[in-house]
């Protein structure tokens, strides 16, 4: 019988090889590194007394050096003890623990199905390789060019471009033979709602995406025109292609890490996944190849799984400013509950305002080499998220601090892991709340080490050091939702911001990079806006409100959005509901968006200046202290006014009374 790729794949990947070569050979001691997944042993197809057959766990493959047979699992039973195919797989499922399946005649056509769909694919990309080099792709061939990749680059990852035509490639693909369902089967085409398919990519650089048998599954397309409606587009969900179980680039970064971790002082494979499709070419250009990029969206457990098969420690690659610093730390809480012994990850932090790409070619590889070499293990970015920005100087705020702490690692998984983790995170608590007992003993018992302790050194106090008293805030603002984030309901200039757009999506249409760049504080939000551009995308110039609500229902937001309206109706912002007339809605949009901002560069300059500051204090730079000190006061009282501002939310100042043309007077809302 036929079995499919997935099933033999699973069962591939559920028994290591080495457990069924095992069973017929005697590994070597001192080649092999079992807890690496690497055995040696002398041949069973060969007589030899050295041993020079290997096979590796990773990638499920075995190899003799000796005699040149190599295969998997079912060549290996196949050609040792003349089993047939079916009886291969049957004997590999039974360690698996995994019946075999039924004839299925309608998989089997699916099959046939999905194989005839990557022909497609191919002829597609060959198309947009192919437009690459006529007239019509001068400007993106010069877009390339000034970022600065060369025509090997540009070949190695088949990039091409897709004309700014509505018919070009579907017209080519039925030129060819190619069936209409077979061509929106691939999700070429637009082809639902709408009375005459059209294609999806038109004037935008072409992304062929590689499945990890090397066959193209989907593209991402950049847009050249600068007021497209997205940047990057991605192909729709399709047979061949499920955006969350697949990582660009992996078969080649899979490939490179496994041939740099061979040779007599080979280490554990290093894989590195980064942001985008840019920045795994321009690593791949300037010799970094080993890198894979999630498709536009943050990085899902399964994408996580695939990383874990390549290594037992990837780095995840994230830019150093607070968008960068947010998903580092969506991704650690995305690892915790699945690390275990052997299996973890390790965070890279680029300098604030770089990307690989920025960096790679700017500065060449040695800073990017830098920048991995200072990578962070994950219980150090849970301790650095949890601990920063916080004076614990009070017994209360250590003991929620503890707590916690506590929390977060009680999701890991696996008992020994939590326990070292459980104990890893109380001895940096001893060590963070260590009493700096100086000038006679005395000291701030709650005070962490290495913060505030400047104060003792410019003789504050009789006997001991006083810790500078702590720039603190307002009850109104602790309860309001300029800081409360996504601890609470969402900060109303968020709710404004996301409500304003949804009722009015015109928005949209007008500013759609200035929207798509919105970086949402409350996780909540994040997730909706990650739905709702898509969305908006997908609609093109028929966006309505009406089918951007029906697209957020059918994908479970219906609940968080008549929250939102209920949040901005007792608040009684009547300009961010539909109600609101067109140029209302659009000045409140804006000035909510220039309040987000505000608050949002005056927080990660508040930051910086604790960060600062804390390093002026390990190096005793007293001058440096009292400056940063002057300058976070200033910010402090700048976020504090900011908060006084939020009666501005209240009404935004554009009060024109305008309901969609029908005049109301500004109270009456």
């Amino acid at each position: 019988m036929r079995f499919s790729n997935q099933f033999l794949d699973e069962i591939r990947d559920r028994v290591p090889i080495s457990a069924v070569i095992g069973r017929r050979v005697t590994w070597d001691r001192k080649k092999t590194q079992a807890s690496r997944g690497d055995f040696w042993a002398c041949c069973p197809f060969h007589g030899e007394k050295s041993p020079s057959f290997h096979c590796e766990d990773r990638k499920g493959r075995y190899h003799c050096f000796g005699c040149g047979v190599s295969g998997d699992h079912f060549r290996f039973l196949q050609e040792l003890e003349g089993l047939s195919f079916p009886e291969a797989v049957q004997q590999i499922a039974d360690l698996a623990g995994i019946a075999l399946p039924q004839p299925d005649v309608q998989a089997e056509r699916r099959e046939r199905e999905r194989a005839s769909l990557t022909d497609v694919m191919e002829m597609a990309t060959l198309f947009f390789q192919d437009q690459l080099q006529t007239a019509a792709g001068a400007k993106a061939r010069a877009y390339l060019r000034d970022r600065g990749l060369t025509a090997r680059t540009i070949e190695t990852f088949r990039l091409g471009y897709a004309p700014e035509s509505r018919n070009a490639l579907k017209e080519h693909l039925a030129s060819k033979g190619v069936l209409k369902e077979q061509i929106e089967a691939c999700g070429l085409v637009i082809h639902e709602n709408v009375p005459v398919s059209y294609d999806r990519f038109r004037d935008r650089i072409m992304f062929p995406i590689l499945s990890s048998r090397d066959k193209v599954i989907a593209f991402g397309g950049r847009a050249m025109a600068a007021d497209a409606m997205a940047k990057y587009l991605n192909s729709n969900e399709t047979e061949l292609f499920h955006k969350g179980n697949v990582l660009y680039n992996f078969t080649r970064a899979r490939r490179a890490s496994q041939a740099a971790s061979k040779g007599p002082d080979a280490q554990p494979p290093v894989v590195i996944a980064v942001e985008g499709y840019m920045d795994v070419i321009a690593l791949h250009q300037a010799g970094v190849e080993n890198a894979v990029a999630p498709l536009g969206t943050a990085l899902t457990e399964n994408q996580l799984e695939l990383l874990w098969r390549m290594t037992p420690e990837p780095v995840l690659c994230f830019d150093g400013d607070g968008a960068g610093l947010r998903a580092a730390h969506r991704a650690a809480d995305l690892a915790l509950p699945h690390i275990k012994p052997g299996r973890t990850v390790r965070f890279a932090l680029l300098p604030d305002g770089k990307d690989p790409d920025d960096l790679v070619r700017h500065e060449g590889r040695a800073p990017f080499d830098l920048v991995l070499s200072q990578a962070k293990p994950l219980a150090e970015m849970i301790w650095m998220r949890e601990t920063g920005n916080t004076t614990y100087d009070t017994p209360e705020r250590r003991a929620e601090l503890e707590a916690r702490l506590k929390q977060t690692v009680s999701v890991i998984a696996d008992e020994g892991v939590r326990r070292f983790y459980q104990q890893h995170m109380r001895e940096k608590l001893n060590t963070f709340f260590r009493p700096d007992l100086r000038q006679g003993g005395q000291g701030q018992p709650f005070a962490p080490r290495g913060r505030n302790q400047s104060a003792g050194a410019r003789g504050q106090g009789s006997g001991g050091f006083q810790a500078p008293r702590a720039l603190g805030i307002s009850d109104r603002l602790a309860r309001s939702g300029l800081v409360r984030g996504y601890q609470d309901l969402p900060a109303l200039r968020e709710v404004v911001l996301a409500i304003t757009i949804v009722n009015h999506p015109q928005l949209l249409l007008e500013e759609y990079d200035e929207i798509a760049a919105i970086d949402f504080e409350n996780r909540d939000l994040q997730r909706f806006w990650s739905a709702v551009l898509p969305a908006a995308a997908t609609a093109g110039p028929q966006l309505s409100r009406q089918y951007l609500l029906e697209k957020l229902a059918g994908q479970g937001f219906e609940a968080l959005l008549a929250a939102l309206e209920q949040q901005v109706r007792n608040a009684r912002l009547w300009i961010a509901t539909e109600a609101a007339a067109m140029e209302d809605a659009r000045e409140g949009y804006r000035q909510a968006l220039s309040l987000h901002k505000r608050t949002k560069a005056l927080r990660l300059q508040k930051m910086e200046l604790e960060r600062a500051i804390t390093a002026a204090t390990e190096e005793g730079d007293e001058t440096s202290i009292d400056l940063l000190l002057r300058a976070l006061s200033e910010v402090q009282s700048e976020i504090s006014r900011m908060e006084n501002q939020e009666a501005i939310i209240d009404g935004f100042g554009v009060m024109s009374g305008r309901v969609k043309g029908v005049a109301i007077s500004p109270g009456s809302g």
